[in-house]
């Protein structure tokens, strides 16, 4: 990438101009936002990420949770444990691989993400008030593209 701040260091052009920390910044006020509804369900911002990545592709992997959920492979393991045991998610031996696992909503994971996922929309709205819809359009593009520069899986 070329631009004027690239070349700079952190004290000369300060917190606003360094990417990664707004980032961690606006999705740890996203993660706030939700953070009362997340208690009043019994959720962790980890539960969250699962049922909406699992709502959005049934049947990952523990593995492929992980990457979507942004989380580490232990925290996961502990995570869908707990979902097992709230009856949120069911796990079924792949047919394919006797090792790996392959997760599904239960019913009552399904009710649990179609209770959050209105407020973690509404959340990204509030974030995104009074920008124009190009410009969400053009963010989402480069976020991908950096998700393409620096990926590891193929997922």
């Amino acid at each position: 990438m070329t631009g004027n701040n690239m070349d700079e260091d952190i004290a000369s052009v300060g917190m606003s101009a360094f990417a990664p920390y707004l980032m961690n910044r606006v999705i740890h006020r996203y993660n706030q936002t939700l953070l009362a509804k997340m208690n009043e369900m019994g959720l962790s911002v980890t539960k969250m990420r699962a049922l909406a990545a699992l709502a959005a592709q049934d049947g990952l992997t523990v593995n492929e949770l992980t990457v979507y959920a942004v989380t580490e492979q232990s925290t996961m393991s502990r995570t869908l444990d707990q979902m097992a045991r709230d009856g949120l998610i069911e796990r079924k031996v792949s047919e394919s691989d006797s090792r790996a696992r392959h997760i599904s909503l239960t019913e009552d994971g399904w009710q649990a993400y179609r209770e959050i996922w209105p407020e973690m929309r509404k959340a990204e709205r509030s974030m995104f008030e009074g920008v124009p819809a190009e410009d969400y359009e053009v963010l989402l593009k480069v976020l991908n593209h950096m998700l393409e520069n620096i990926r590891v899986h193929k997922f």
